[in-house]
């Protein structure tokens, strides 16, 4: 018997808080993650939610901050597993893989924050270990990349001035290209038959 599980990576609000969150191409990321979540449970699907944690570190990620927690408007109901990771994906650093295992899941769809970051790692991993990916690339959410060589603490005027910055549209495709037909299926919320 085939089962699915669907994570919610990192939709929390250590991102709604940062300046970056301004440039965000979905900022209704949490309502398109309900649809998806609403779909899996009419479906008896297994639900995962992960937050991503900085400890010691000072940051929005770090616990001590306050936000990492679930974006509002994201309720886990009883029986949703809610696991913290320290790595860029769910598997590493957290027992997703045990639970999936005791679940019997062959099969994961992955949404969250950012599509080109902790989602796209976290469905190379997930294939690599075996797993069915399916990757619903609106039910993730990113930012413009800046160049790697422009200032850590640039503004998002100076990102989205400066020319080698890629788009949040171009990063998204750029995460499809290089994981349909090698590590996922890209997939839509209403493929997967959310409300």
């Amino acid at each position: 018997m085939s089962r699915t599980a669907v994570l919610v990576v990192d939709v929390q609000e250590s991102f709604r808080v940062r300046p970056s969150w301004q440039v965000v191409n979905r900022p209704d990321i949490a309502d398109r993650v309900n649809r998806l979540v609403a779909h899996a449970r009419a479906a008896g699907d297994l639900v995962v939610w992960v937050l991503h944690t900085e400890p010691g570190t000072g940051t929005t990620f770090d616990p001590a901050s306050g936000h990492v927690r679930l974006i509002e408007g994201l309720d886990p109901i009883a029986g949703e597993p809610v696991l913290t990771k320290t790595a860029h994906n769910a598997f590493t650093t957290t027992s997703l893989q045990q639970l999936l295992t005791q679940h019997g899941v062959n099969r994961v769809v992955v949404s969250g924050i950012r599509t080109e970051q902790c989602c796209e790692t976290t469905a190379r991993i997930a294939s690599d270990l075996g797993y069915e990916v399916d990757f619903v690339t609106d039910a993730t959410a990113t930012m413009p990349l800046a160049h790697w060589d422009l200032p850590a603490d640039a503004t998002n005027e100076e990102v989205l001035a400066d020319p080698r910055t890629l788009s949040a549209e171009a990063v998204t495709e750029r995460t499809e290209y290089a994981l349909a037909g090698r590590f996922a299926t890209i997939r839509t919320i209403d493929e997967l038959g959310g409300v």
